[in-house]
């Protein structure tokens, strides 16, 4: 009887201790749960909606991360990626036809800009460089100052190149760009979105005319398209912002280099990472296309 008795007394203190627990306020346990995220975070959820297309959820997570880290640049970057990225889209500017064939991508079209995105894209820019300089003017080797003007500055030559082909004036932020990405890189080898900015600017000079490129090199600016192109490779493979952007333009390469199988690994994981992006399946249509009419020509 004594043993029967301790028994059910030890149950009742367990049910006790249930039931105390289920009582408390459900804020409470989750105030000692919850963590904020870190402005990192907000960044990667930011770019990642940005490549799916989510343009709002985007931009909210871009002004989360503003408010994580007031003094720090890289949301600003990252809201004028969205604004950028958003007439990418809208334009239909980002496309094989474009980058696989000199003529596609030297008669590319010029574009207008939405204006309220134009308005977006150059008001957080400029608050990225005002925000970055401040920084470097406390450590010239801030780290996230350097990739912040790195990334601005090559957003300035991707708009001018890409969207209103002003080349010299876009070269000009490419060199500003690339000057930058490499004092980061020297510190710091791991930070592989600066290679979007200098993989960039090293593809399009060198895409240019030899005549054009020896100029151009006179005045400082090195242009190398394998160079360019293996250093986009890297932030495709690394880069913790811009690898799904990286990825597009090394799967553009592959095509130019008529190597569509790897092209069409590249355009699948993207769409199964972004599938609200209709991009990749449209170039993977291309490559379908592509490969039935060589099929037919073999026959």
């Amino acid at each position: 009887m004594l043993e029967i008795g301790n028994r059910q007394k030890t149950v009742a203190l367990l049910i006790l201790a249930l039931l105390t627990l289920i009582s408390r306020a459900p804020g409470q346990v989750q105030q000692v749960a919850y963590k904020a995220p870190s402005v990192d975070e907000k960044l990667a959820q930011s770019y990642r909606a940005m490549f799916d297309l989510k343009f709002q959820d985007a931009f909210k997570a871009a002004d989360e991360a503003k408010a994580v880290a007031q003094d720090d640049p890289l949301p600003y970057v990252a809201q004028a990626w969205v604004a950028f990225f958003g007439e990418l889209s809208r334009l239909h500017a980002l496309r094989s036809e474009v980058f696989t064939t000199d003529d596609g991508f030297n008669a590319r079209d010029s574009y207008a800009w939405e204006p309220a995105n134009k308005k977006i894209f150059d008001g957080a820019l400029d608050r990225a460089e005002k925000l970055a300089q401040d920084r470097l003017s406390h450590d010239a080797n801030d780290p996230r100052a350097l990739l912040a003007l790195s990334l601005s500055n090559g957003l300035h030559g991707d708009d001018l190149g890409i969207f209103t082909k002003r080349d010299l004036k876009a070269i000009s932020y490419i060199k500003a760009a690339t000057g930058y990405s490499e004092k980061l890189l020297a510190q710091s080898p791991d930070s592989y979105d600066a290679y979007v900015a200098t993989g960039m600017g090293k593809y399009i000079v060198g895409r240019k005319s030899a005549p054009v490129r020896w100029m151009l090199r006179l005045g400082g600016i090195k242009g190398d398209e394998q160079e360019g192109m293996k250093e986009l490779a890297m932030a495709a493979e690394h880069a913790r912002y811009l690898a799904p952007f990286a990825r597009i333009l090394v799967a553009f390469e592959d095509v130019r280099r008529n190597n569509p199988a790897e092209a069409r690994k590249k355009l699948e994981d993207l769409h199964q990472q972004f599938p609200n992006n209709p991009l990749f399946l449209e170039e993977l249509a291309k490559l379908n296309r592509t490969s039935a009419r060589m099929n037919h020509q073999g026959n």
